[in-house]
């Protein structure tokens, strides 16, 4: 007699338990893909961390007490109250030369440096701070006290074998006023130069220390109107000289420009002066490093003209503040993070970081796609063994109504209810799907019909085989 036991397979292939090779491969795998996803996911989230949070910029400026200091630590102050993205830290320095050799350095990340000094080559320009002018004038004589045989100066090829104070301490105003005198033919050499800070302007003005002076600044420069005011003699006013080659000049000097101090600009009574005076003028600039950031100089660009309209109320001086010359010929070559602000090109968030979120997003995808593809692969063995447990259950409905034996029934029975078992194990953990369940359990019913029918025929037979042995019995005697 065939058992049913002896089609069955050798050693069924059991289901993923825990710690099993397979389950583990499979929690690695899963742990791998979710470990990609979530540092994907982090990186975009540190990403955009840093692109919006604070960055302080350090800007070297000086001297003390200068306008120019006093201008950015009130943009400092407002940049922090209006919670703006960029933010400024000033380092004070004792001028624009030592300004602008920090930046050289790269001890600083802006500077305030002066346009016709030598700018270091690692800079480019953010904003013009300011634009300044030369003032060249002669104090005008008390009533009484002209220098006999003394040539009244009307021009500037006059000031050969005179002596010219110079308002400031910078050595950039004395080659400033080199520029001018070898323009028009004077020896700086043969001309005495007299340097007065800028505190003692006026009471040096006033005690006819030089026979000329030069200052250097915007054109409602205080200290300039205070010099001016102080060459006033009994109620005339002084003589301007008019750089006239200051066209020349600039063609020569491409760090200035030709310009006009307007009628009137120093005040007083006549006026001072009374008519356009012509002048060359050179700008202070706000530089950045070259390599600073084009997204962080387009933020700092964005930021200062908009906050600009405060801190006039403070210092009128930064009404003053005008945007880069952005031509590719400029003296002084202008940041693209400041080219991208002026010409309306600056990127946003998603402009500058757009590529980096589609390719994330699409790593993300693929890495979905992969960890499908393994927990596919890893479960394509467990839904084969499912397969052959339902092809073992259909064998073993053939083998049940064949069966002679309830021993082999209850010992079929028994091996149905392991694969049932392990049927919704794998059922449990993805391995089988709604409609391959369904079709298992017709399998199952099936099997159980025909072990139950096979079990009330064998039963029968044995009662009918005990009832005619019984009935053998009573005959015989």
């Amino acid at each position: 007699m065939a058992s049913g036991l002896d089609t069955a397979p050798a050693n069924p292939t059991e289901p993923p338990q825990e710690g099993s090779p397979r389950s583990s491969a499979r929690r690695s795998i899963t742990l791998v893909v979710l470990a990609a996803i979530l540092a994907i996911i982090g990186t975009l989230a540190a990403g955009y961390y840093f692109a919006v949070r604070p960055v302080t910029l350090r800007i070297a400026v000086g001297p003390a007490n200068s306008d120019d200091l006093k201008v950015v630590q009130a943009l400092s102050q407002a940049f922090v109250t209006s919670h703006s993205q960029i933010r400024l830290r000033p380092i004070q320095t004792d001028g624009a030369t030592t300004s602008a050799q920090m930046i050289a350095d790269g001890k600083a990340d802006l500077a305030i440096v002066r346009g016709d000094l030598s700018v270091p080559k690692n800079a480019q320009a953010v904003a013009t701070l300011r634009k300044n002018v030369a003032v060249l004038w002669v104090p005008a004589t008390a009533k009484g006290k002209n220098k006999k045989g003394a040539a009244k100066i009307t021009k500037i090829s006059q000031l050969a074998g005179r002596r010219i104070g110079v308002v400031g301490r910078t050595p950039a105003n004395v080659d400033l006023l080199k520029v001018i005198l070898q323009q028009y033919g004077v020896d700086p050499s043969k001309v005495e130069v007299v340097q007065f800070p800028t505190s003692d302007s006026v009471d040096a003005i006033r005690s006819q220390k030089a026979d000329a002076y030069l200052a250097a600044g915007p054109v409602n420069s205080k200290i300039t109107s205070e010099a001016i005011a102080a060459s006033t003699r009994d109620g005339n006013a002084p003589t301007f000289l008019a750089i006239d080659s200051a066209e020349a000049i600039a063609q020569n000097h491409p760090m200035y420009e030709a310009s006009e101090i307007p009628a009137g600009a120093f005040g007083g009574s006549p006026d001072r002066p009374e008519e356009e005076v012509k002048t060359i003028s050179f700008s202070h600039h706000i530089v950045a490093r070259k390599d600073l950031s084009e997204t962080t100089v387009a933020a700092f660009t964005r930021q200062l003209f908009a906050i600009r309209q405060t801190v006039m109320s403070e210092f009128p001086l930064a009404a003053k503040i005008e945007t880069p010359d952005t031509d590719k010929d400029a003296f002084v070559p202008v940041h693209p993070g400041a080219a991208a602000f002026v010409d309306g090109e600056e990127k946003t968030f998603l402009d500058r970081y757009s590529d980096i979120i589609w390719w994330s997003l699409m790593g993300l995808s693929a890495m979905g796609s992969i960890g499908a593809w393994f927990a596919g692969y890893l479960k394509k063995d467990e839904r084969s063994n499912n397969s052959g447990l339902r092809e073992r259950l259909l064998d073993m409905i053939a083998t049940a109504r064949r069966s002679d034996s309830l021993e082999e029934l209850d010992l079929m029975q028994t091996e149905a209810d392991d694969i049932f078992r392990d049927t919704l194990h794998r059922f449990e953990h993805g391995a089988i799907a709604d409609g391959a369940l369904t079709s298992f359990n017709i399998a199952l019913g099936q099997f159980h019909h025909a072990v139950a029918d096979r079990k009330a025929i064998l039963m029968n037979a044995a009662q009918n085989l005990q009832r005619a042995g019984a009935a053998l019995r009573v005959t015989g005697t």
